[in-house]
């Protein structure tokens, strides 16, 4: 399926020079979001996973539906204040400002074995947070897997040493 014919741009948001990829058209299409959760299980399907990590939010979209169809637990990752227990967190940069993340401080058990999934790779700054959080708590993270790739941005530079999938690269 062509995914990129389905995604919708939006140019300056959310600030002056940012092109926004809109992922909403491909979720709202049940047959295009089928077939992206299907080609997301083929790309991880050689690994020994225990748990998926899914960054706030549409890494809880795309994340969740592939812990499902992998029979595997999901975690979620949230912006600064919004999980209710003790949590660890991670202070990163990404393309357009600074944000913190968090998780809870049980969610991974020493040794897991980690997907991180997200919608996008941009600049690296959130998938690297995932990271930080993910092994703060003791996992290792077997691979991040993410439906688009910002080629030009060139995120994938600052998660070297990890196994990087992308679905579709811009």
């Amino acid at each position: 399926m062509d995914f990129a014919k389905i995604l919708r741009h939006i140019p300056d948001y959310p600030s002056p020079g940012v092109d926004f990829i809109d992922i909403t058209p491909v979720l709202a299409d049940g047959e295009a979001f089928e077939q992206l959760i299907k080609a997301m299980v083929e790309k991880v399907a050689d690994l020994e996973i225990d748990v998926v990590v899914g960054v706030e939010s549409r890494g809880f979209i795309l994340g969740t539906p592939l812990a499902y169809a992998l029979g595997k637990g999901f975690v979620p990752v949230r912006k600064k204040g919004k999980l209710p227990a003790e949590t660890v967190s991670a202070d990163y940069d990404l393309e357009y400002g600074k944000d913190t993340l968090e998780i809870h401080v049980d969610a991974i058990k020493p040794g897991q074995k980690v997907l991180v999934v997200d919608d996008l790779l941009a600049t690296g700054g959130t998938a690297g947070a995932n990271c930080q959080l993910v092994e703060k708590l003791g996992g290792e993270v077997v691979s991040l897997l993410f439906f688009i790739e910002l080629e030009k941005l060139g995120g994938r530079k600052k998660l070297a040493g990890y196994r990087v999938d992308t679905i579709l690269t811009l």
